[in-house]
């Protein structure tokens, strides 16, 4: 567990497939999906934020408040989740000692799970992941001593493999609220009419 800054790494370098193309601009709450994904990871307690796009990126960057985020480029998104991470990973600064990972299709991850992750840092621990419930999710952290493995990974490698290998440690978040992502039309639309629950609308 080395000693530095924790920087949020946000994915969101897919095509959508499932939903229909550019599910990162789809509107929620009368802004961009990415844009609520990238204040959730704003509001957390990362020391910064890297975007990773790919599919394309020059509309999603284009149509989307990025604030601080650095955006990075993922020119083989087309091979998974994989190839997202490690170009995020690659893109960090040598003084970063972790990576808070979440997803782009994820608005309403609470920050609350990232802070969970970083109390339950141990030396000896490479990677923790939030759990809700049992079922596994995000942010995973990933300690600097996984980025040189994981970036060595086979191009159309899943990070899975080397996570697991590692000894990932799941810390419960359930009681914190359900991130729902988005694959399908339907799931925004569920996400719509939460959004408007939550704002009294």
């Amino acid at each position: 567990m080395a000693p530095g800054r924790i920087v949020a790494v946000v994915l969101a370098a897919g095509e959508g497939r499932r939903f229909g193309g550019r599910k990162q601009l789809a509107p929620l709450a009368g802004r961009p999906l990415l844009e609520h994904a990238l204040a959730a990871a704003a509001a957390g307690p990362a020391d910064g934020t890297v975007l990773v796009i790919g599919a394309d990126a020059e509309e999603v960057e284009a149509g989307v408040e990025l604030g601080a985020a650095t955006v990075v480029r993922c020119v083989d998104w087309e091979r998974g989740q994989g190839a997202s991470l490690r170009a995020g990973l690659a893109a960090l600064e040598p003084e970063v000692a972790a990576a808070l990972v979440t997803l782009g299709d994820e608005p309403f991850l609470p920050a609350e799970a990232a802070a969970r992750l970083l109390a339950a840092r141990r030396p000896g621990l490479a990677a923790l992941r939030a759990g809700y419930s049992g079922r596994p999710g995000h942010p995973v952290l990933i300690e600097r001593e996984l980025f040189a493995p994981l970036l060595a990974a086979p191009a159309d490698a899943q990070p899975a493999a080397v996570l697991r290998e590692a000894g990932i440690a799941t810390v419960e978040c359930g009681d914190l609220g359900d991130p729902a992502d988005v694959d399908t039309p339907a799931q925004l639309a569920a996400l719509e009419r939460r959004a408007a629950e939550l704002g009294g609308g």
